[in-house]
């Protein structure tokens, strides 16, 4: 008698519960996604950074300065695509939470309703 009780217990307490723990599975995932996005963008605009800095520090002459500039606008152009690129993963990533998180509510909604 008492195991059909912990069994009936136990079911029950995985369907309440269940929904509230797949979700927090989707945001930790969710967030581990972003973060690594973030911290790779970071250090590829550090590096991008550094580099420009390295290159302005070796101007000697008017030449150098021409090349340098020179430099800099291909440098803005990467960037600038980079940040193009950064931008497509973010949105990916946020669509496909979004599209988790619906398939995730639309088989909720699904168990949770009764049969008629």
């Amino acid at each position: 008698m008492y195991s059909e009780l912990f069994k009936t217990f136990t079911e029950q307490g995985e369907k309440a519960f269940g929904p509230i723990t797949n979700y927090n599975k989707l945001v930790v995932k969710n967030i581990e996604e972003l973060t690594a996005l973030q911290l790779s963008a970071m250090k590829s605009y550090t590096d991008a950074g550094v580099e420009q800095l390295k290159a302005a520090s070796e101007i000697s002459d008017v030449q150098g300065l021409v090349d340098f500039n020179v430099q800099q606008v291909e440098a803005m152009t990467r960037l600038g695509q980079q940040m193009i690129e950064d931008g497509k993963k973010l949105a990916k990533l946020g669509q496909d939470f979004k599209s988790e998180l619906d398939e995730m509510a639309s088989e909720t909604l699904e168990k949770a309703s009764p049969v008629v």
